[in-house]
């Protein structure tokens, strides 16, 4: 199957195959490819079944089973449903997603996603087109990247550390992990460090990418090519996602506000399996400490 050692290790893989409550014969979609831990575990469970497994990745597209039940998609999956119908399915049983960002593009320090690494800052899933980390910083102006790391990093010193991105990159441009550290250190909490550098970079990794617009795409055409009584699994890793997930479930919109008939029952297309979040064992985490932030949630199509 040409996959790296250690690609990714699936989080939760025993839940999300329970959630999934998977049909042999059924037609189902890994939306995060990736390593390929979760739909090699479909797979193995599917006989006349189908499994599509979308990745802009083109690292994750080496990791592709050659398997006859088994169709790779390289694309984002805010394009689901373009690519089912042109693969002419027009309903699928389930759809899987592991928002994680995986081990390899955290410990590949060519990808600038961590920074733990001196690396040029790309953070692109996608590497083949689309801004990067570095042309963020060097474009934005500092009340866009304030609004970034306030919302998707929920960083404090937001303001502070926009204003010294911008007085430094008018000396030169912010294009590595060390220029872009020795640029915010002042500004974030020596008792917090890791914490609040890992905030920074995951902002910065959720503005390159689009990963809130994208998600929201794929959770309202996912719900659209779900059949009645399908199944809808999500792994989020953060509280930004988690939130739009849980509101989704439950009332058919981001924001959260049902829409309530005559008889005070929610009008939504979705109806949650797991009213309480699924996170791993203690067992789990010890051995993939990765996995320690996600949170599980399973919903079936009314």
């Amino acid at each position: 199957m040409g996959q790296e050692p250690i690609y990714h290790i699936p989080a939760l893989l025993d839940e999300c195959m329970d959630g999934l409550h998977i049909s042999p014969s059924g037609i189902y979609v890994d939306a995060t490819f990736g390593g390929g831990g979760h739909s090699g575990a479909i797979l193995s469970r599917l006989d006349t079944g189908h499994l599509y497994a979308f990745d802009q990745d083109t690292d994750a597209e080496k990791n592709r089973f050659r398997d006859n039940k088994f169709t790779f998609v390289r694309s984002n999956f805010k394009f689901l449903k373009n690519f089912l119908r042109y693969h002419q399915v027009d309903e699928i049983d389930g759809l899987l997603a592991d928002l994680g960002v995986s081990f390899h593009h955290f410990d590949d320090a060519r990808r600038g996603f961590s920074f733990r690494f001196d690396a040029r800052l790309d953070m692109r899933m996608n590497n083949r087109g689309g801004k990067s980390g570095a042309d963020i910083l060097n474009e934005y102006t500092e009340e866009r990247l304030a609004d970034i790391f306030y919302l998707y990093g929920e960083l404090k010193a937001a303001r502070k550390i926009a204003a010294a991105i911008v007085r430094s990159r008018n000396t030169a441009p912010i294009t590595d992990t060390a220029r872009l550290l020795e640029t915010v250190r002042p500004f974030i909490d020596r008792k917090q460090e890791k914490k609040e550098l890992a905030q920074l970079f995951q902002a910065l990794r959720i503005e390159v990418n689009q990963e809130m617009d994208s998600l929201k795409k794929l959770l309202t055409q996912a719900t659209e090519c779900l059949r009645p009584g399908g199944r809808l699994v999500i792994l989020t890793y953060h509280s930004l996602e988690d939130r739009l997930v849980k509101n989704y479930f439950k009332t058919g919109n981001f924001e959260g506000k049902p829409d309530v008939d005559f008889f005070g029952r929610i009008n939504a297309p979705l109806k949650p399996v797991n009213h309480k979040i699924i996170t791993p064992s203690k067992e789990e985490m010890e051995t993939n400490p990765r996995s320690r932030s996600a949170k599980l949630r399973i919903a079936e199509k009314v």
